[in-house]
């Protein structure tokens, strides 16, 4: 019998500690709203069994979900530290005045962010590469792009700083309810599942986590 976690940053070797079939503990990391997002981060580190982690990715695949699985653990797995890479850039960029909240958003999500809807940053920046694909890519653009890596910020989040944001938020959003929003998101989301093909079955919906 498998025991499988949801956290979203907990190291599973720290989870099965003291746990007398560490072989059994795995991370399973669904992404939220958990009934519509098909991402679930499979992690067993180097306590979990290959059978355990292989069992965990079959359950979470007759779900309708789209398992995946981390070779190495590491803190906050890899689809938050991604989440966590690009919004430390987006806050710097406000901290900055380069741009506003609303602006920092429109950057992603009518832009990179609907080609990363259908295909990751590997295969993106391969299509970039034209016919040459992933090479030419390194070839011609790599340079310029790697060259960004260095005034990439590190922003503080002072207090001041957060106001900004959460400010810009409201701003952005129109102050309009939580429930509102994560209603909008939910439609949108059927809609481009949809779109994409994902039409397997999905557990009931639940609240937000």
């Amino acid at each position: 019998m498998l025991i499988l976690c949801s956290s979203s940053g907990l190291l599973v070797s720290r989870l099965s500690d003291g746990c007398t079939h560490p072989g059994r503990v795995v991370i399973g990391h669904p992404f939220n709203p958990p009934h519509l997002i098909p991402l679930v981060e499979v992690v067993g580190g180097t306590t979990a069994s290959p059978e355990a982690v292989a069992a965990a990715v079959a359950f979470y695949r007759a779900i309708g979900k789209h398992p995946i699985t981390l070779d190495k653990e590491v803190p906050g797995h890899l689809a938050n530290r991604l989440q966590a890479a690009l919004w430390r850039e987006a806050v710097h960029m406000v901290a900055e005045g380069v741009a506003s909240v609303a602006d920092v958003d429109a950057a992603i999500s009518q832009g990179p962010g609907l080609r990363w809807a259908l295909m990751g940053p590997h295969t993106t920046f391969h299509l970039a590469g034209g016919e040459g694909g992933y090479p030419a890519f390194m070839h011609h653009l790599m340079p310029a792009v790697t060259s960004w890596w260095e005034s990439l910020g590190n922003p503080v989040l002072t207090p001041e700083l957060q106001a900004r944001l959460i400010a810009g938020v409201t701003e952005a959003t129109g102050g309009r309810a939580i429930a509102e929003l994560a209603a909008e998101r939910d439609a949108a989301l059927v809609r481009l599942l949809a779109a994409k093909g994902c039409t397997g079955p999905r557990p009931p919906k639940g609240p937000e986590g």
